[in-house]
């Protein structure tokens, strides 16, 4: 059973109009082996336990099973088996707050306006984005107002119950347009022309869907949204991930495989950069939830700018997560502007319907949130890799934290990012993440998950229905979901695809879920 992606409401501010459904129990269940267990030995241990495997999770040695509890509980006596979880809900952290707020200075609060000048747009670095889709064909995704081509250059839907690689929802095309939208792009006869930009007007886009076409997802439709990026990093430029989101499930960082899965882009290369969650400073666990309460990545709170281009009158977000995490970590790492910003709107989406008030000009939406915060954030990330582009996800943390600027806070100072700052800093001088411990799965000394335990590299894909084509971007792939039990029994040893669509065929959900 899907779980419902809900939205995060701040406790003083306006929800979208919609009762939050009530979770109805998943029989889903992430699976991780010890002892180098073949794929084909794996299946037999939980159809062995009257489980069935329903996806590959390579990235953190597992796989994702549909159990009952007496499945489960002879498969946690299994020695074979390293732990088994749950699956739960995951909520995207925005809200929508005081529609009188204008959200057009985030960019000269963050002061990414300065790197602009300096050629620092976000251009050749690639941002994923796992949210709800992109409607990558807006005028704002475009390379330029003559150039007509899309910037999300590729997309991937990974929720089986999804029937397009568009954002039917809307939230993953906002963020989107926060990261990397152009609105100078439009034509100059549009009455919003060049009014709304991202922080890397710029910089390209993959579209990594990891809910359905109503907005619903679960951990493990993001974990195989992650290991999307990290297998592809090269192929599309992956520098930056963009998660504006959080588990419903408090686990310590040590223990969640969506942290594992994160920490193993973070070792791979990739900058991720996360929503800290709504919950306010005041909750006991209002930064415990994955993959904000990750010590590796960029956890960022929201900061509210009060509609000006000034950055004395900034404050806290009075909604926005902070505190220790159950592992004794401070989190946010920083915060950014996330109170009322405009970006593009999906057509036809579900965020028109659910605020009419919060649309601009027919065209933008104006909400706000940690989810914001997080993507205007990647977009600063995004130009520093641009001008450093040696830098690691270690040094663009430390440039970030150390030259953020103070902003007072209900509870204590939190920082906010200043890009241009964190531009001309020396990371070296002072490295982020030093003595850190890894989550278990991931190898302390490699920095990635141990395949030699699982015995397999990389799963076996074939070709996308085209009704998850996006004929936007230039390359389109979704998750073959619906793939037969004799499909699953494929060798996921063997990697053999082309740069035509295509999808994962073994280790996928049968249509009965």
């Amino acid at each position: 059973m899907r779980l419902t992606i809900k939205t995060l409401v701040a406790a003083a501010a306006a929800t979208l109009g919609l009762a939050a459904p009530a979770p109805a129990a998943s029989s889903e269940h992430i699976v991780r082996f010890d002892d180098g267990l073949s794929p084909a030995a794996q299946q037999a241990v939980v159809q062995g336990a009257g489980g069935k495997v329903t996806r590959d999770l390579h990235i953190i040695d597992g796989v994702g099973a549909r159990l009952s509890d007496a499945a489960a509980r002879r498969l946690a006596a299994d020695s074979r088996v390293a732990s088994i979880v749950a699956d739960s809900p995951v909520q995207l952290s925005s809200t929508v707050i005081d529609s009188s707020v204008l959200g057009t200075a985030f960019n000269a609060s963050m002061r990414t306006d300065k790197l602009w000048t300096l050629g620092g747009t976000g251009k050749g670095v690639t941002v994923a984005v796992v949210d709800t889709g992109i409607a990558g064909n807006l005028p704002d995704f475009q390379v330029s107002r003559t150039d007509t081509t899309s910037r999300v250059i590729a997309s991937v839907v990974t929720n089986p119950e999804a029937t397009t690689a568009t954002d039917t929802f809307g939230h993953g095309t906002h963020v989107a347009g926060l990261i990397a939208g152009n609105g100078s792009n439009r034509s100059p006869d549009d009455p919003q022309y060049g009014k709304y930009a991202g922080t890397a007007p710029d910089a390209n886009l993959v579209s990594i869907k990891v809910s359905d076409d109503a907005g619903q997802t679960s951990v493990l439709d993001v974990i195989y949204g992650v290991q999307f990026a990290v297998d592809h990093k090269s192929e599309y430029g992956i520098r930056v991930l963009n998660l504006s989101l959080n588990s419903t499930t408090a686990m310590s960082y040590k223990e969640d495989p969506l942290d594992a899965a994160v920490e193993q882009a973070w070792f791979k290369g990739i900058a991720v950069v996360t929503a800290a969650g709504n919950r306010g400073a005041s909750a006991p666990d209002a930064v415990s939830y994955a993959p904000a309460n990750d010590p590796y990545v960029i956890t960022v709170g929201a900061a509210n700018d009060m509609g000006t281009k000034l950055i004395q009158d900034d404050v806290r977000a009075s909604w926005s997560s902070q505190g220790r995490t159950q592992d004794g970590v401070a989190k946010p790492d920083v915060a950014a502007p996330g109170a009322g910003l405009v970006a593009p709107l999906a057509p036809n989406s579900a965020f028109a319907a659910q605020c009419p008030t919060c649309v601009v000009g027919g065209s933008y939406l104006r909400i706000g949130g940690t989810s914001m915060a997080a993507a205007v954030t990647s977009g600063a990330v995004a130009e520093l890799l641009q001008l450093h582009p040696n830098w690691t996800p270690d040094m663009v943390k430390a440039a970030l934290v150390k030259t953020a600027r103070e902003v007072a806070g209900a509870g204590r100072i939190v920082n906010a990012a200043s890009a241009d700052r964190a531009f001309v800093n020396d990371p070296l001088l002072q490295p982020a993440n030093q003595g850190l411990t890894p989550n278990p799965i991931v190898n302390p000394v490699t920095g990635e998950i141990d395949f030699t335990r699982a015995s397999w590299s990389r799963a076996s894909w074939s070709t996308a229905a085209d009704l998850l084509r996006a004929s936007w971007s230039r390359a389109s792939w979704s998750c073959a979901c619906w793939a037969t039990d004799e499909e699953i029994a494929a060798d996921p040893t063997r990697a053999s695809w082309s740069r035509a669509s295509w999808s994962r065929a073994s280790w996928s959900f049968s249509p009965d879920l």
